[in-house]
């Protein structure tokens, strides 16, 4: 029985919270001891929610605050939700309902317009207004098929950085990147101290590259091997892409253009990269290139959908008036007329009627409205109302974040 739910402030708390997620994934490696100063790298102040059966911890989620780049440039508040658990002892009796609850409230209230997360689950975040917004693929080269198609340009201007620096660095190119897809989120001091961390336990090697003048640098790539007991008489080496940022299609060939200039693999795996991206287009033979995995990325769910349909901007012609409601959030629950021009607050009759979760999977450009409609997931609905609610939502590239947290 869920007696309490309620944010957690002690550092006795938040270490118990740490444990209680760990245990609830049962498969993650140890971080070591969970002592103050892992609780100050790991957890942003109140924004972790704990669930409670009497006096024993049972659930608990937490958040990052930060923005979400949407369609037209725009940068929306947002909740970076994570580290969702609950014990084994204590699922399907309501502690993730309540924690789920009390959490969007909170993130709302705090003018966060949207949160999204990346699920363990996908059976779990519907039942909260949460919808898959774009796919991941994972893209496999094969190193000895693979050459860059002639008369690309690309600067040369690539170098290694020492590891001691190797973080702040990307952390710096990373904020000033240019937004050039909605989906990007910003990254906050807890998520490159995590990755750090991360890195730290792993024992394995990483090595970062970085193009441009020392300074003005305008990308990076992040990289480690996979293999090592073998590494030196397998006919698979491989280097895995952890974290890649190119500012422009030029910095991004120079990058893999890096990555080919290692000599020993014969794979290198871009582990999450749009299902849009340039890669497989760089070489002449494009099968050199191959979608090795393709999985759900960004779950989002819109707190102040008003505020989100506002923030985007609409392609095309025409107008459609688009009713959203929202049974967790009632407050959310709005009725705008979308157009070219924006969003704005009608009495107008809707053309469409849907919940939140409708809303939410297709508001990046990733899904389209239509199918939203022929998977029976929006309420009433115009057919050309539908048709031209996919002209408004059109972005020019598909959206991606590339940030797992």
């Amino acid at each position: 029985m869920i007696s309490d739910v309620r944010l957690l402030t002690g550092k006795a708390e938040l270490a118990q919270a740490a444990r209680t997620f760990r245990t609830a994934m049962v498969g993650l490696p140890p971080l070591g001891p969970i002592d103050d100063a892992l609780i100050d790298r790991l957890f942003e102040p109140d924004r972790t929610w704990g669930a409670f059966d009497g006096e024993t911890l049972v659930g608990t989620t937490d958040s990052y605050s930060g923005r979400i780049a949407v369609p037209g440039g725009a940068w929306l508040p947002q909740a970076a939700v994570t580290h969702v658990g609950v014990l084994p002892t204590h699922t399907r009796r309501g502690a993730a309902t309540a924690l789920f609850k009390a959490q969007l409230r909170a993130a709302r209230e705090q003018g966060e317009a949207a949160a999204t997360l990346r699920a363990s689950d996908a059976r779990i975040y519907g039942n909260f207004g949460y919808a898959i917004a774009n796919t991941s693929v994972s893209l496999e080269v094969d190193t000895q098929r693979a050459r860059l198609r002639a008369g690309l340009t690309y600067s040369d201007k690539i170098r290694l950085i020492d590891s001691d620096d190797a973080w702040a660095i990307q952390a710096r190119i990373y904020a000033d990147q240019p937004v050039s897809r909605a989906g990007v989120i910003t990254r906050s001091a807890y998520w490159w101290d995590f990755q750090a961390l991360r890195q730290t336990h792993s024992g394995t090697p990483n090595y970062v590259a970085v193009h441009g003048d020392n300074g003005s640098e305008t990308g990076f790539v992040r990289y480690h091997p996979v293999g090592l007991d073998s590494w030196f008489t397998s006919s698979e080496r491989t280097i895995v892409v952890d974290d890649i940022v190119a500012y422009s299609p030029a910095a991004y060939v120079a990058l893999v253009a890096h990555l080919l200039a290692v000599d020993l693999p014969h794979r290198i795996v871009f582990w999450s990269r749009p299902a849009d991206d340039l890669l497989p287009w760089l070489f002449e033979d494009f099968r050199s290139v191959r979608v090795s995995a393709a999985r759900d990325e960004t779950w989002l769910r819109l707190l102040d959908a008003e505020k989100a349909l506002t923030a985007r901007s609409y392609a095309g012609q025409g107008s459609v008036v688009l009713e959203v409601s929202d049974a967790i959030l009632p407050e959310n629950a709005t009725r705008l007329r979308l157009s070219p021009e924006g969003a704005e607050r009608t009495n107008l009759s809707a053309a469409v009627v849907t919940d939140v979760a409708a809303v939410s999977a297709a508001y990046l450009g990733g899904v389209k409205w239509w199918q939203l409609a022929q998977t029976g997931r929006l309420g009433d609905f115009d057919r050309a109302a539908v048709e031209t609610l996919d002209t408004l939502f059109t972005a020019p590239a598909l959206p991606h974040s590339g940030t797992m947290f």
